[in-house]
């Protein structure tokens, strides 16, 4: 049996590195893969507090948090066909030329 702090050191490790990947790229993927490490993290949470106290409520919570990251995803991937298709690149400061 693995403690729960193993769980939450590898969770605490990907959400770092999902946030350092959200705070210093400027390439929209890489900003959608950060995401996803992140909450990918949060699920890991969620499904080791749920194994350690014997229920079922945070794989529950972490089965829709996967269905919010499939539907975050299909989203993104619209907005960075659309920045492509705009801009002939997915760098994230290049929109800020649309703005009023």
């Amino acid at each position: 049996m693995v403690p729960a702090e193993y769980y939450l050191l590898l969770s605490a490790a990907m959400f770092c590195i999902g946030l350092f990947g959200i705070l210093t790229r400027r390439n929209a993927l890489i900003f959608l893969m950060s995401v996803e490490l992140m909450l990918n993290a949060a699920n890991i949470n969620l499904v080791a507090f749920s194994y350690q106290w014997g229920n079922l409520t945070g794989q529950v919570f972490s089965l829709f948090t996967m269905a919010l990251a499939a539907a975050e995803v299909a989203i993104g991937i619209g907005i960075i066909l659309v920045l492509y298709r705009n801009f002939a690149d997915i760098d994230v400061t290049k929109p800020t030329t649309m703005r009023w």
